[in-house]
């Protein structure tokens, strides 16, 4: 069974493929391109961009932007 990675800080729990998709927000990819790099759906990329912003408790992704530069995450 495949072992999930994940980054955790302070009640904040990210899954490996939820960093994937951090990083490529942060090279400005939209979600056909984020979709087209990893694989997955374009809806995938979007419930996983959801599930960001909850967890980080941001609203938007320049919210998120900072949030992952604070926590040192790319």
């Amino acid at each position: 069974m495949k072992k999930q990675l994940q980054a955790t800080t302070k009640n904040t729990s990210l899954t490996f493929r939820e960093l994937e998709i951090i990083r490529l927000i942060e090279r400005e990819f939209n979600n056909r391109e984020i979709a087209g790099q990893l694989g997955i759906s374009e809806r995938t990329v979007e419930t996983h961009r959801k599930n960001i912003l909850r967890k980080t408790r941001t609203n938007n992704v320049i919210g998120l932007i900072k949030y992952i530069y604070e926590h040192k995450l790319v």
